[in-house]
């Protein structure tokens, strides 16, 4: 396994934190946004003992363990870390997707960078290199200090097909050989099974077939695992749910969804665990307009910035198909990107609308989505849609813990990991407040947020910007 290679030091490194000593830290007097109730509670406090809420609720009621450290959050509010049900680590450099840039150092950056947009879980879906669930199993024996990882390993690639990462996922071509990759991925322990079917909009020849992914979800299942599936066609979510998909990695685009598709996800309970509304936004804009906000610049390199900036990016927008560094086909990206998320919004109201089980996820990782700042977009895009401030974070919370099948995250409760984040103003009021970030805590652990990070740059580089700062999204 490569991540044998991986020593004690280097996942210290990667942000573990082994106290000796029992540790106490209280918060007082904040607004409370649990996950769980269905409002705000004023005058409220936490007690986190060696990472976990030992005790929540009033003010009144609030005993200070002796020789516990006391942060008095007056005016601020804390609601759960955020979770995001689908985002892909360890790929670029800069905008260049790589095989090779996937290396502990620059896993180890993404989910530091997760953590600080207070983003304090992360699934990722179907890329990652198998040293990535040693580092999630060693987090799971200890408090980390970066974001938790759930994992699925190497996804499932048709050959010839849409999807994965060239050189780290290995692409099938039957029924036989999907079954023998799940049984891998089966016996090195990862938390799901994900699969694509896509043809990139008609531009690429080959689609993953019907009997490979019926062959992929069944075993999955022998193995007690779930399968997501990367989709983009109306049909083929029909048939995969026949088949007995578990959820969606991503809204149906080519058309809107009907009322069979509706019912069937409802009674089948299958999750749209990751709408990716903020993939299609990215994908529609010539000149992104967060270029100069320093809640954007400060989880970026200079590298991604220029790029970003460049009239190549603008031309390929305009112009439609454009060949993306690392991946060998062009990408008819940006064609009709905006008809395409009108599209994925409308689908995504009309399965909220039916009581659909709906997750929050970005796609954040791989070229043009960024990991942490996508997460605060697509909240933002949730509630622009028609859901509640309460509803959007409700999904990215105790909707997506729920998902995940993880009972110690996701709400702030008695016994459940200290995995928070301090805002400086309600969410509840604004959503695009979740950007006013006064601290992060993972595992009782503080840990340092986007306004101060400056990434791949000496934090001297990045001078605007502040937790206090009104939010400028959206534009």
């Amino acid at each position: 396994m490569q991540g044998l290679k991986w020593g004690m030091a280097a996942l210290l490194a990667a942000g573990f934190a082994v106290p000796a000593l029992a540790e106490t830290t209280v918060l007082t007097n904040l607004t409370l946004i649990d996950g769980v109730s269905a409002a705000a509670q004023p005058g409220s406090a936490i007690v986190m003992t060696d990472g976990k809420i030992a005790w929540v609720g009033p003010m009144s009621g609030l005993k200070t363990p002796k020789g516990a450290t006391v942060q008095d959050l007056a005016g601020k509010v804390v609601m759960p870390g955020i979770i995001d049900s689908h985002v892909h680590i360890g790929l670029m450099h800069d905008v260049t997707q790589d095989e090779k840039y996937f290396t502990p150092e620059n896993v180890n950056a993404d989910l530091k960078q997760y953590a600080a947009y207070g983003v304090t879980s992360v699934q990722v879906l179907g890329t990652d290199k198998d040293f990535v669930l040693d580092l999630r199993n060693q987090q799971r024996k200890s408090r980390p200090s970066i974001s938790r990882v759930f994992s699925a390993g190497q996804g499932a690639v048709i050959k010839g097909g849409y999807g994965g990462l060239v050189g780290v996922t290995q692409p099938i071509a039957t029924p036989e050989e999907g079954r023998k990759l799940v049984d891998e991925q089966a016996a090195k322990g990862v938390d799901f099974i994900k699969l694509w079917v896509d043809d990139e909009r008609k531009t690429i020849p080959v689609k993953m077939p019907p009997p490979v992914t019926a062959a992929i979800i069944d075993e999955a299942h022998k193995k007690h695992l779930r399968a997501v599936a990367h989709v983009f066609y109306l049909e083929d979510a029909k048939e995969l749910i026949r088949q007995g998909v578990d959820g969606f990695g991503h809204m149906i685009r080519d058309q809107p969804v009907d009322k069979e598709l509706l019912d069937m996800m409802k009674a089948k309970g299958v999750w749209m665990v990751s709408a990716t509304l903020s993939r299609e936004m990215a994908y529609s804009l010539a000149m992104m307009p967060w270029l100069n906000d320093p809640f954007f610049t400060r989880g970026v390199t200079p590298g991604t910035l220029d790029a970003l900036r460049s009239m190549a990016r603008e031309k390929a927008v305009v112009l439609g198909p454009t060949r993306f560094p690392g991946l060998p086909y062009e990408k008819k990206v940006f064609f009709d990107m905006d008809r395409t998320l009108v599209q994925a919004i409308e689908n995504w109201q009309a399965m909220v609308n039916a009581g659909v089980n709906v997750g929050m996820g970005t796609d954040s990782g791989p070229n043009g989505r960024f990991p942490g700042f996508n997460a605060h977009e697509e909240m933002q895009m949730q509630v622009l849609a028609g859901r509640t401030p309460m509803d959007a974070i409700k999904s990215a919370t105790a909707d997506n813990a729920l998902w995940l099948g993880d009972k110690s995250i996701g709400t702030l409760e008695k016994g459940k990991w200290a995995d928070l984040v301090v805002l400086e103003k309600s969410p509840l009021d604004d959503i695009r407040n979740t950007q006013m970030i006064s601290a992060v805590f993972i595992a009782g652990n503080s840990v340092p947020t986007i306004w101060q990070t400056c990434r791949d740059r000496p934090l001297s580089a990045c001078t605007t910007g502040s937790s206090t700062e009104p939010p400028h999204m959206p534009y």
